[in-house]
């Protein structure tokens, strides 16, 4: 009987958390009574909601639309605003190309070029796709670009692996690739995982890999991904190598505002609460961030290479030389892929083209140090946002023929297509951040925690954002990417009105250590697809993950320290920040 109801509890733990969890904190709408308290009870339940993801993230969302009227806080028609921003708009035109890229092919052809530039060293490979996929995360959501180049590095590692005959061996015997026809990944056990920060699927239960060409589909149905002899250093090559895939798409996620879901909701959220800040743009992130990418790139590739292959970096400075088996595989296989895809199409030279004209137009909109081609609407300032941009862009996928007219017309995407890529979710995730947000401001509880969080303004604040920094990186492993964002911008930015410091100064380095989620499979979608090929354990990740959470918290806190203060103004308190009167005055 006790047997019985144990498993009952604990089958049944779930719904207890959903119904526990509101009823242990009522005693803050009840007890206290306050707007403050009662936002605090909409706020702590939607954060323990997001962490434990009892519910779909996109339902727990919606509580602000339930409970804010409720509460007296907003009405229901001021709470409905907040839930489509402008950053709606930017992620329909930036998935409207990246459906366009990945549907035509020209992820595989840039990804494959990428890699063929550097070499076919292990280490130079490494480095390739480290970049390729990096770059690709720039552009498109990170669980989609390592979808992209998992199944070329697959094929390379196919052939490096019976390229040498070794040790049998089988690492990560439960969780093994299980390729068919249609290149479906089974995740078995990660079907029920809760990590979505990129959230393209509420359920996570397969990934869709891009076809391969039709020679190394075959190879690997003749060679599965457990079944070929490994020696050791192949064996942590493998590991190496796909772990740094999966590490590369969040570090080149934080490069650009679209990269990644926490940095689009960061820079909408900036313009909800100080919509005179007009700091952040396209081309002065780029600045920011594409040299914290790049140095932590490189450290992280390193990092890889000497904790699982060796210290004996002596090929940085070798030149030419004999081939070894491995490489001369490496190389064809490679070769055969770039050739298989044959000339660019039609369909390809138009995707790259509005790309170009995409970029182009992001970073010369408002450039800071000239005017931009903004300027050119004096009448309307302000009006134009890099979501227009995105937008005007993203329509024309609908709109332009993909063949001549020798076929019957279709667009270049279809409808049905871009609702496949859509991060639905993340949309709705968003907005409910939004609404928790404008809730706090209205209900005064950003104010009482300014005040709560004054006497923090005697600590150094290069101390502070330290702390901050860590505190994030650690919740956001076990939660998703955007909730941890989400969760933590109404928190930071009154404590840096509090301390007087320029809120950027605290919520740029918090919000890009939202993204370092590098030590669990389950800590995000790409660390999933990445373990679902069975080359790397538990083990291997954290292990590599603890160096790069250190290497990337380190890179931010030297970019806030150095270029970022010049380039952002943080060692002034701005014009557009409130000033809390009889608050700490202190100063970076």
């Amino acid at each position: 009987m006790l047997q019985k109801l144990r498993i009952g509890l604990w089958n049944y733990r779930t719904l207890g958390l959903i119904v526990l969890t509101p009823l242990l904190l009522l005693p803050l709408p009840l007890v206290i009574g306050t707007k403050e308290a009662q936002c605090a009870f909409v706020l702590v339940l939607m954060a323990t909601y997001w962490v434990t993801e009892v519910i779909p993230l996109s339902m727990t969302a919606m509580l602000p639309a339930i409970l804010f009227p409720l509460f007296g806080i907003m009405k229901s028609s001021g709470v409905a605003k907040e839930y489509f921003k402008d950053f709606h708009f930017l992620l329909v035109g930036i998935i409207c190309l990246a459906t366009s890229i990945e549907k035509w092919g020209l992820h595989r052809r840039v990804a494959l070029r990428l890699v063929t530039m550097v070499g076919v060293n292990p280490g130079w490979l490494i480095l390739g796709f480290m970049s390729g996929c990096a770059f690709l995360s720039m552009w498109v959501q990170n669980t989609s670009a390592v979808t992209m180049v998992m199944p070329i590095v697959e094929a390379v590692l196919q052939q490096i692996l019976k390229a040498k005959e070794g040790c049998a061996g089988k690492d990560n015997p439960t969780l093994q690739l299980d390729e068919t026809d249609g290149h479906i990944v089974k995740m078995g056990e990660l079907g029920s995982d809760k990590k979505h920060p990129d959230g393209l699927d509420e359920t996570f239960t397969c990934v869709q890999m891009q076809p391969v060409s039709q020679p190394v589909a075959a190879q690997a149905a003749l060679h599965p991904p457990a079944a070929p002899a490994r020696c050791k250093r192949d064996l942590m090559m493998c590991k190496a190598m796909c772990i740094g895939i999966a590490y590369s798409s969040s570090i080149g996620g934080i490069t650009t505002l679209p990269g990644t879901s926490p940095n689009l909701i960061f820079s909408e959220y900036l313009h909800q609460i100080y919509p005179n800040c007009d700091s952040i743009n396209f081309g002065n992130w780029l600045l920011m961030c594409l040299p914290i990418s790049i140095i932590m790139l490189v450290l992280t590739w390193i990092w890889l290479y000497w904790l699982f292959i060796g210290s004996d970096f002596s090929f940085l400075c070798r030149h030419g030389g004999e081939q070894s088996a491995q490489e001369k595989a490496a190389k064809k296989v490679l070769d055969d892929e770039y050739k298989s895809l044959g000339p660019m199409s039609s369909q390809e030279i138009f995707t790259g083209a509005v790309f170009m004209v995409m970029v182009l137009l992001w970073l010369t909109r408002s450039p800071g140090f000239v005017p931009g081609w903004a300027a050119l609407f004096p009448h309307q300032s302000g009006y134009i946002t890099d979501a227009t941009v995105a937008l005007l862009l993203g329509v024309l996928f609908f709109i332009v023929p993909a063949y001549g007219p020798s076929r019957n017309y279709e667009a270049m995407i279809s409808w049905k297509e871009f609702q496949a890529s859509m991060p639905w979710t993340v949309a709705l995730l968003v907005g409910g951040g939004f609404a928790l947000a404008e809730g706090a401001k209205e209900s005064g509880l950003s104010l009482w925690v300014a005040e709560l969080l004054t006497p923090l303004g005697d600590l150094p604040v290069l101390a502070t954002i330290t702390i901050a920094c860590i505190i994030v990186t650690t919740v956001t492993e076990v939660a998703s990417n955007a909730a941890t964002t989400t969760i933590f911008l109404p928190i930071l930015s009154p404590l840096a009105e509090a301390i007087h410091v320029n809120p950027l100064y605290v919520l740029i380095p918090t919000t890009l250590c939202t993204s370092f989620s590098f030590l669990l499979p389950v800590s995000n979608p790409p660390n999933a697809v990445v373990f679902a090929y069975g080359h790397i354990t538990i083990m291997d990740m954290v292990k590599a993950g603890i160096g790069v959470n250190v290497i990337g918290v380190l890179s931010v806190l030297l970019a806030m320290a150095t270029w970022g203060a010049p380039l952002f103004s943080l060692d002034t308190y701005p014009d557009w920040a409130p000033v809390l009167p009889g608050f700490n005055t202190t100063a970076p």
